[in-house]
């Protein structure tokens, strides 16, 4: 069976943040079983929590905002993808500064950091939120959909009027090794026309060539270009892998994405939560990562 997951030991991770520009700083530590993901920030010689949950969830214009009525820190959710490719369910992340930081504007850093730290099970197990029927959310032409499925499987489309990106799409089941090759290292992107607007509303203070895929018309504009051919849709798959943390507990289904950003991954996140009996035992329940001629719908056993 799955057991629950923390790091082995301590880690940290330095840098700047992307909107605000100032220096950041997180570190990963090990937590007890049952207690799920928390950030925590010293305010005023005390340190404070917040549990990494929808009902935290405080914005999601341009990045995740999580917070509670003494602190909120934004661009959570690269770091919370990687927790949840390394199945890591009990983490304590202290940070200091007003936001993650972007660092390369992906996963990797914090992926690289988890690794070096090492990670190791708990001798509790693990707990999912079962998908036992479709769940949907939409706002206009956009849509979050989740169905049963025995693993983790995200199938995203993207649509941008840009000859760079135009419509794309990809279909992935997530485990560790999927992460590591296919999205971890998918960059955050952004358009030059939309720089200036940014700014004025205090936002990518801290956007560089360095930490986001930059495009103007036509073009992409950072030197050695992209990634991958599919980068722009690999990040959002990335960006909804660390929103979907928000439920508190993994997630056992198929996520089929369609222009959907944090706001309507926040939404379904929150609509999965209203429903009862969602989350079952382990033992009740195993699943699969094997390939597509083990996809099965989940049935109790």
């Amino acid at each position: 069976m799955f057991l629950q997951r923390t790091l082995r030991r301590s880690s940290t991770v330095k840098g700047i943040g992307l909107h605000t520009g100032k220096p950041c700083q997180l570190t990963f530590r090990p937590a007890p079983t049952d207690i799920g993901v928390h950030l925590i920030k010293n305010i005023d010689g005390v340190s404070k929590s917040v549990r990494v949950y929808a009902s935290h969830v405080k914005a999601t214009t341009n990045a995740t905002t999580i917070g509670n009525s003494e602190f909120s820190i934004s661009t959570v959710e690269h770091c919370l993808s990687t927790l949840a490719a390394l199945r890591i369910d009990n983490a304590f992340i202290e940070i200091e500064g007003p936001e993650l930081p972007i660092l390369d504007g992906s996963s990797l850093p914090f992926f690289q950091a988890i690794h070096e730290a090492g990670v190791i099970e708990q001798d509790q197990p693990r707990k999912y939120i079962y998908i036992k029927e479709p769940i949907k959310v939409e706002d206009g032409d956009k849509s979050a959909i989740v169905y049963p499925y025995n693993g983790l499987r995200i199938n995203c489309t993207i649509d941008f009027q840009h000859p760079c990106i135009g419509r794309q799409s990809i279909d992935i089941d997530i485990n560790e090794v999927s992460f590591a090759r296919e999205i971890v290292g998918a960059r955050t992107f952004g358009f030059l026309r939309d720089v200036e607007k940014l700014r004025s509303m205090g936002l990518a203070l801290g956007g560089s060539f360095d930490n986001v895929v930059v495009l103007d018309n036509d073009k992409v504009l950072n030197d050695g270009g992209l990634r991958f051919p599919d980068e722009f849709v690999r990040h959002k798959v990335l960006d909804a892998l660390g929103d979907i943390v928000t439920l508190g507990a993994p997630m056992m289904g198929h996520l089929v994405l369609f222009k959907a950003g944090h706001d309507l991954l926040n939404r379904l996140v929150r609509k999965i939560l209203q429903l009862p009996d969602s989350t079952i035992p382990f033992e009740m329940a195993e699943p699969n990562y094997m390939g597509d001629q083990d996809r099965l719908p989940w049935q109790m056993i």
